[in-house]
């Protein structure tokens, strides 16, 4: 007789026989018991954890005439009688098995259909059971609805598929649905441990601990590996054995890989890394190990005495649990998944291993101890990970770099008047409301001796807050400035909005509490080209002096909004030439007419035509462009295409490299930056705007909310 494997000697013929899915059996007993039986049933799940053969298990229960002939639909088959004997051997007439992987259309389906038609004819019922039954088309399943839905009375269906969620919902509301769980590796070793003592196979408990874990949930490639093993190991299971069989990376390379992370020790990675290659064993077996590892220390960490202390292989989680805190076991659990997924994407398998390690030694250690550099043995001295975060979400500019011609900050100012306000628009500002005053007065501080260049000082009685600080690029402003830049209502109407303040008395005791929400919020960005943007991105911050009186704001603030705005048109006016004229109003017609499109139109746009030279009865239009992408011979021969339909004359077209000072699209950008100008002019004279910032001290315009029309 030929040898059977284990997956089919050992398969389960009655419900007592199953392991690890007992809220399936228990369900489907009672079921039998009370005799509630539906007439679809629907089961899902991972390969290899029961399927096939609960369906056989049942449809045996269904037909089982009991030993001697007599019996009735039962939870406990008998396994003697012809239905039984038959189904087990899969040659039973009144049960069919139907692989929806190779038979999925609908012409297979309606054959099922109609053998439906008839009654069962040895057994009680007729049990059709289609595996991977997702698998089939979309047409197939709409013909098997309607036999679905209302079966003859003698007809079961059975429904296995291992991806549920590409069933039909119309499919999914007819059954009636059990979920078969994967096997935990303890419940897969116990059954193995029984298996091969049926088999008189010799295994020890660390052999059966790989094959359950390898088995990943799947009874069936538990026995698969088992018969595997013992071909393996000449009819006895080792650990060691098995181990090799499996690629597996034994456990003291994971914890001295841990073990040298947890110091930063970046030399003992890279030679234990070197001793696996030497030794041919896997990255993604070290990773799966090494994540094994960290999830145990991640339970030690977190429960006291939460390792099964039975378990050989979690004394070395008790060990190094405190290695590494808490967060940093997590994320070196995450990078280890996440490594191993990119494996493949490697140069090769152990680059991939190195880099993955290597990741997690990039971010700083949790300790604020003094210790050696990285890659010597020690930790890192280093803030805790939220500190760096934090410190990586501030802005901070050193004030070294403030220009030598700025006076000194007379006295701390308040935080809201602090606050730095982007002037990287060209846009500029409607006025804001300002904040309520709190009843407490604020406390006393120092103030700093004012520079000479510095005629006035601010009250010594302000809140303290960080001064404020501006780029060295930026011009010197000396004029200090009453109140901060603020923000506006869009043009050409100027609307001000404005919270009702308390009388002045009130507002002199109280500090302020800070600018309203909206302050937070990311200026607009300007509708100009990345020439003007870059000319105007510079912040500009002053010291800010709150004036002892409102009325004192109204005068300066305009004027030096004023000098700012005419700086930053100033610095992208466009020095107009003849040949500039002559090429952008040649541009125009092209665009205009349609002759050139995307990328030809840019090149046109960003072009500035700096000479015409006359070479052999045709003239040669040199240009000068600064991106190299558009200096391809495809599009200069596009534009020069057009140019040439245009004219109605031979032009040829040379570019050549350079920054253009009169292109076309800097006429737009400076274009586009005096028509902001004037908006910004127009509201910041404005009286009504002016009368509300001289009334309310805290009032602010919008940075960015002025459009011109």
């Amino acid at each position: 007789m030929s040898y059977v494997v284990l997956a089919r000697k050992y398969r389960p013929r009655s419900f007592e026989e199953m392991v690890g899915q007992d809220h399936v059996v228990r369900a489907l007993t009672h079921a039998l018991e009370q005799q509630r039986l539906h007439h679809a049933y629907l089961f899902t799940g991972t390969r290899g954890i029961g399927k096939t053969t609960v369906s056989r298990i049942l449809a045996k229960s269904l037909n089982c005439t009991g030993p001697d002939g007599q019996g009735g639909i039962t939870a406990r088959p008998c396994g003697v009688c012809s239905a039984c004997r038959e189904i087990d051997a899969d040659r039973y007439i009144d049960y069919v098995e139907l692989d929806a992987a190779s038979n999925r259309s609908i012409d297979e389906i309606r054959e099922l259909i109609e053998r439906a038609a008839y009654k069962p004819s040895v057994g009680r019922f007729k049990v059709f059971m289609i595996d991977e039954a997702h698998q089939l088309t979309k047409d197939a399943f709409n013909a098997l609805l309607k036999t679905l839905e209302e079966p003859p009375d003698y007809l079961k269906f059975v429904l296995a598929t291992t991806d549920p969620e590409k069933m039909l919902p119309t499919v999914l509301s007819r059954c009636l649905q059990f979920n078969l769980r994967p096997m935990a590796p303890q419940t897969v070793a116990e059954h193995l441990a029984r298996v091969l003592e049926a088999e008189q196979v010799q295994a020890d408990a660390g052999a059966l601990r790989q094959l359950s874990r390898a088995a990943r949930g799947s009874m069936r490639d538990a026995l698969s590996l088992t018969d595997q093993a013992i071909a393996f190991g000449g009819g006895q299971l080792e650990e060691s054995a098995v181990r090799a069989m499996l690629g597996a990376v034994d456990r003291r390379h994971a914890e001295r890989l841990v073990q040298s992370l947890s110091e930063r020790d970046g030399r003992a990675v890279i030679d234990e890394c070197e001793a696996l290659r030497a030794q041919g064993l896997s990255a993604a077996g070290t990773l799966d190990e090494m994540a094994r590892l960290l999830q145990q220390m991640a339970v030690a960490q977190a429960v006291a005495n939460g390792l099964d202390e039975t378990d050989p292989d979690t004394e070395a989680a008790r060990r190094l649990h405190s290695a590494l805190a808490p967060d940093e076991t997590q994320l070196l659990y995450s990078i280890c998944l996440q490594g191993r997924a990119e494996l493949s994407l490697a140069p090769d398998e152990y680059a991939g291993l190195v880099m993955t390690l290597l990741r997690f030694m990039a971010f700083p250690a949790m300790s604020a101890d003094a210790a050696p550099p990285v890659g010597s043995g020690g930790r890192t001295a280093a803030a805790p990970l939220l500190a760096k975060r934090a410190e990586h979400r501030s802005v901070a500019v050193p004030t070294s770099a403030a220009p030598a011609a700025r006076p000194q900050a007379a006295a701390p100012v308040t935080q809201a008047a602090a606050r730095p306000v982007s002037s990287a628009s060209p846009a500029s500002v409607p006025v804001a409301a300002p904040r309520a005053a709190s009843p407490v007065a604020p406390p006393e501080v120092p103030t700093a001796a004012p520079s000479a260049a510095a005629p006035n000082t601010a009250p010594a009685n302000l809140p303290e807050a960080a001064p404020t600080i501006a780029p060295a690029a930026q011009p010197a402003m000396s004029r200090p400035v009453a109140a901060p830049p603020v923000m506006a209502a869009p043009a050409p109407a100027p609307v001000v909005a404005a919270r009702p303040q308390p009388s002045a008395p009130a507002r002199a005791s109280a500090p302020d509490d800070g600018p309203p929400p909206w302050m937070d919020e990311a200026p607009f960005e300007a509708d100009v080209l990345p020439v003007a943007a870059s000319a105007a991105s510079q912040r500009i911050e002053r010291p800010v002096e709150p004036e002892a009186e409102p009325e004192h704001f109204a005068p300066a603030a305009p004027v030096e909004r004023r000098a700012a705005a005419a700086d930053r048109l100033a610095a992208i006016e466009v020095m107009r030439t003849p040949l500039g004229d002559r090429w952008a109003a040649l541009t125009t017609q092209l665009t205009g007419s349609g002759a050139i499109a995307a990328l030809a139109r840019e090149l046109a746009m960003q072009a500035e035509l700096i000479a015409i030279e006359a070479q052999g009865g045709a003239e040669v239009w040199q240009l000068r462009v600064e991106r190299e992408t558009l200096r391809s011979t495809g599009l200069v021969d596009k534009l020069q295409t057009a140019v040439r339909g245009v004219l109605g004359a031979a032009v040829s077209l040379a570019v050549s490299p350079g920054v253009a000072q009169d292109s076309p699209a800097r006429r737009d950008a400076e274009f586009a930056a005096r028509r902001q100008f004037d908006a910004e002019q127009t509201i910041q004279q404005d009286p009504l705007v002016r009368a509300m910032l001289s009334q309310f001290n805290t009032a602010r315009i919008v940075s960015g909310s002025i459009k011109p029309v």
